[in-house]
């Protein structure tokens, strides 16, 4: 069943899988150092990995790398981005999920310690991805926490009971059938049943519908929209526990009963909660944009090139056509 989603909105761009990047704080001013280029100077880079302390009291080192120390929340965070466990506050070190991310953990620092022992962070392209991965992460946190409030359970039920009020009732039945080749066979069907042979019976003896013969020709509930019009015409025309006259398709001839006439039950909470979610998040982010950008003023100064003068590129695959990325955000979690 398709919801009647009643918003319009602009999508926003999701991101699909968590960042393993170093968390890095801007430059600080005012302290100087020596960098890799020609005597240039430098403020050097403050690291937020090499003195994090623990989450709380319960927060133990998993792991001491140099004079850093990675914790048990750590590989926690880190397994749960990447999907390895459903619950990660229950994940402990006797668990093979656990030594998997935390041998990564161990690398990752390793090589960052590595990188800054080198000064590698003194090149301007590499300070600019670290100030790019700071920005990417705080928008996240920022984007995480205005969505939670935005996808409550209230609110997906709010959604869900508005939902299921536009859509409108839909009449449905469940009829047997008994497919045949010939007219004649199918008067032969039709007599049968009025002389008191049972439906289902005559159906798996002499039904020519592999997919319903040995289930006694039961075609299940349907709409007028979910099978052969010739057949639908039949179907909801024909009382309940009535028998029809045969017919033919281009299946062939049939004869049909219908067992049960209903209103086509409305989808549960369950089935739409995933659009729902995405929906409510979606909605909270362009919410949350809109609301930021008249605190933050946005002046695009390079401007796009005259329609006219832009080229058009020759594409070969879907990849290569131009685009423009935008931040990336994560998904929360599934509150229900």
């Amino acid at each position: 069943m398709t919801a009647i989603f009643p918003f319009t909105m602009r999508p926003a761009p999701v991101l699909a899988a968590a960042l393993l990047v170093l968390s890095a704080c801007g430059p600080q001013a005012g302290e100087g150092g020596e960098g890799t280029g020609a005597g240039a100077q430098r403020s050097p880079v403050a690291y937020a990995f090499t003195d994090l302390e623990p989450m709380g009291e319960d927060d133990a080192i998993a792991a001491e790398v140099g004079a850093t120390a990675i914790y048990v929340s750590d590989v926690r965070r880190e397994a749960a981005a990447q999907e390895l466990v459903e619950d990660p506050a229950a994940l402990t070190s006797a668990d093979p999920a656990f030594q998997q991310v935390l041998s990564e953990l161990i690398e990752q620092r390793l090589l960052a310690l590595e990188a800054r022992r080198q000064e590698l962070d003194a090149d301007p392209e590499a300070r600019r991805r670290l100030a790019a991965a700071e920005e990417r992460i705080l928008g996240n946190i920022l984007v995480e926490t205005a969505v939670s409030r935005s996808v409550s359970e209230e609110a997906i039920r709010r959604v869900y009971e508005e939902q299921v009020r536009l859509i409108p009732p839909t009449e449905e039945v469940r009829a047997r059938h008994i497919l045949v080749a010939t007219r004649e066979e199918a008067e032969e069907v039709a007599r049968l049943l009025s002389e008191g042979e049972d439906f289902a019976t005559l159906a798996a003896q002499v039904s020519e519908d592999p997919a319903t013969r040995f289930e006694g020709g039961d075609l299940g509930y349907f709409t007028r929209e979910g099978i052969l019009p010739a057949f639908a015409s039949v179907a909801f025309e024909t009382p309940v526990g009535q028998v029809s006259e045969p017919f033919e398709t281009e299946f062939g001839w049939h004869v049909l009963t219908v067992v049960d006439r209903r209103n086509q039950p409305r989808p549960s909470l369950e089935e739409m909660r995933p659009r729902i979610v995405r929906f409510l998040t979606l909605e909270g982010i362009q919410s949350l944009l809109d609301e930021i950008r008249e605190t933050y003023p946005v002046t695009r100064v390079a401007a796009p090139a005259p329609q006219e003068l832009r080229a058009v590129p020759e594409v070969d695959r879907p990849e290569d056509l131009p685009g423009e990325s935008g931040p990336d955000v994560d998904l929360p979690a599934d509150p229900g």
